[in-house]
């Protein structure tokens, strides 16, 4: 299979016409090859317009995927990334999303649950020689506060809440993109830090896979 014609065609046919213009985000995309992120039967299915399971569900949390090329592309769009940023990516995964960042800022930090699929990131992220990717291991919702603050907290996967120590993470003026919610009502958000306050804008709807945790906690009715 002709990988790197497939990258272009994924590009000019699932991303450019979702109305991703950002020249940096559609570089990243045509360089970072997806096929090396994916279990060897996924990948000559690597470029095809759908989420890829890249884990089972396992201890009651859902199966994990490498998110479609298009809400992926919006995302980091949406990100605005700067390439000096400091990032920190919750729900590493395989590492594809990782290598993206990696190519758009200048370090990131990537934190994975999956000891797993934290091994193998950081095996294929080294391999390919994205070397300002440091993945660690940890729990999702904890995200990373030892390399804190950061200008930029990427959530790769959607989530029913933000929780407040991941907001507290961010530098002054920094930012957090996540999608909230479920289903197809899941809205891309960012949530930006100013003055010790947070505040949060809804961009678009984005149905993605859930990461595992970030559920709401429950509320008391009388």
């Amino acid at each position: 299979m002709d990988f790197e014609a497939a990258r272009q065609k994924m590009v000019d046919s699932q991303i450019r016409t979702t109305d991703v213009t950002s020249y940096s985000v559609l570089t990243a995309f045509l360089t970072v090859p997806r096929e090396a992120f994916v279990p060897v039967n996924l990948k000559q299915l690597a470029y095809i317009d759908e989420d890829l399971q890249i884990a089972p569900a396992s201890n009651g949390n859902p199966p994990r995927y490498l998110m479609e090329p298009s809400p992926l592309a919006k995302l980091l769009q949406l990100a605005e990334i700067g390439s000096q940023d400091v990032v920190l990516e919750i729900g590493c995964g395989g590492g594809y999303a990782a290598a993206l960042l990696s190519l758009l800022a200048g370090s990131v930090v990537a934190v994975e649950c999956d000891e797993q699929l934290a091994a193998k990131a950081s095996a294929t992220l080294s391999e390919l020689g994205y070397d300002n990717v440091a993945v660690v291991t940890g729990d999702l919702e904890a995200g990373y506060p030892d390399e804190a603050p950061y200008d930029l907290i990427f959530v790769n996967g959607a989530v029913e809440s933000v929780p407040e120590s991941l907001l507290k993470q961010l530098r002054e003026g920094g930012r957090l993109v996540a999608v909230v919610g479920y289903g197809n009502a899941a809205r891309a958000t960012v949530f930006q830090r100013s003055g010790g306050s947070t505040s949060q804008s809804a961009y678009f709807n984005a149905a993605v896979k859930p990461l595992p945790g970030f559920r709401q906690a429950a509320e008391f009715v009388f």
